[in-house]
């Protein structure tokens, strides 16, 4: 499905490396860029190389839940931990619900009057600004603000047209809630486009070590799917106002790779397909090698029976492997502590056939909210499996 993004500008990723400090930060040659679109709420954040199709599943697209992410420069004389000077402009995506982050350097050309490769520029800032205030959630009147940078004079001549390396796409406001507006994509379009014209990066960057994959994006889609519309998301600030909060980790600090990789090569075949069942049919049917799908329509119950078959259970353990360890995995870990942090954990613990304690609510009509929410769900997991082995 053709999609509309908010906001489109040139970036490379960046690899950091934090074997020793001060940590070194080096570029990845890739021409790309980041964009960002809406569905159903939420915002995706995505980068894509420049020269890639649009079906290439290599591709970074993360669901991005309200407040729990930030886009912000990074400045070597701002930053506590010991580090050297940068000679390239670079953004750091960060995520209140892990430790997890991404680096990206700008490959338009700096604007800076003294040449600086370092220099973050009015419009540098501006495009992080828009970029983190929409991962807030917040309401952003992005063709307004944009066209504000276009029309600043505050930098020389950078033989670099504006419009050339941002570009702000679709209705004057964009909302939480919004499909991103109608642009050049709302028709098929390819957003490569955007962008095509500017010179490609040097080496005044970094290379965020991230790609997904489509059985992970699908996966999480489908997490995704199974928390909308639930109606206990909406007590989280009365909830909060009533009720003293505790100290409590979230599920992605609970679930780290380290623990949950290992324990696949433990399980038997019965419970991998147990857990693979839990993933779309579509995430087997693409990691088959003997079946294939058109694109269009979603595959048959023949197509997925004969995909499953296909599979050894080392390649099933491979893809299970691969979900855990990808960012949506764990930006699916974050929006379910925060959906449970803000309310949800009755309707939540209802779907997910969980017993928690008084079903999730302090008292009647109040559920749970905070660090006991998290809490309350994981000691209903603990027991829901306990009482399951009896």
């Amino acid at each position: 499905m053709p999609i509309a993004p908010i906001i489109t500008f040139k970036a490379g990723q960046c690899d950091i490396d934090t074997s020793s400090k001060p940590y070194k930060v080096t570029p990845q040659p890739e021409s790309g860029y980041i964009y960002l679109w809406s569905e159903d709420d939420l915002v995706h954040f995505c980068w894509r190389r420049r020269d890639q199709a649009l079906d290439d599943p290599e591709v970074i697209d993360l669901v991005m839940v309200p407040t729990d992410g930030s886009f912000l420069p990074y400045e070597y004389k701002t930053t506590p931990q010991p580090t050297s000077k940068t000679n390239g402009r670079i953004f750091a995506l960060k995520f209140a619900s892990s430790s997890q982050r991404h680096l990206f350097w700008m490959q338009s050309k700096p604007q800076g009057r003294s040449g600086d490769p370092s220099h973050f520029s009015p419009r540098d800032r501006k495009i992080g600004d828009i970029v983190h205030r929409l991962l807030q959630g917040e309401d952003v009147n992005v063709t307004r603000e944009l066209a504000a940078v276009r029309n600043n004079n505050d930098h020389q001549d950078d033989d670099d047209e504006t419009m050339e390396d941002i570009e702000g796409h679709g209705h004057q406001d964009h909302h939480a809630g919004g499909s991103g507006g109608a642009g050049p994509d709302a028709t098929g379009g390819d957003i490569r486009e955007e962008g095509e014209g500017s010179r490609e990066g040097g080496a005044d960057g970094a290379r965020a070590a991230s790609s997904s994959t489509p059985d992970a994006a699908a996966a999480v889609r489908n997490f995704l799917d199974s928390l909308r519309g639930q109606s206990g998301l909406a007590g989280g600030q009365q909830q909060q106002q009533q009720q003293a909060d505790i100290a409590y980790p979230y599920l992605s600090h609970l679930l780290p790779t380290s623990i949950t990789v290992p324990i696949v090569d433990t399980l038997s075949a019965e419970q991998v397909d147990s857990l693979l069942s839990f993933l779309p049919p579509a995430v087997i049917v693409l990691a088959s090698d003997t079946v294939e799908l058109d694109g269009r329509s979603d595959p048959t119950a023949e197509q997925i029976r004969a995909a499953n078959e296909s599979l050894s259970l080392e390649k099933k353990q491979a893809l299970l492997k691969k979900v855990l360890r990808s960012p949506q995995f764990h930006q699916a870990l974050g929006t379910l502590t925060m959906a449970l942090r803000d309310g949800g954990l009755p309707s939540i613990a209802d779907a997910l056939s969980v017993k928690v304690e008084n079903d999730g609510y302090l008292q009647p009509g109040i559920p749970m909210g905070g660090g006991y929410a998290v809490k309350a769900f994981i000691d209903g997991v603990k027991k829901t499996v306990q009482d399951s082995r009896r």
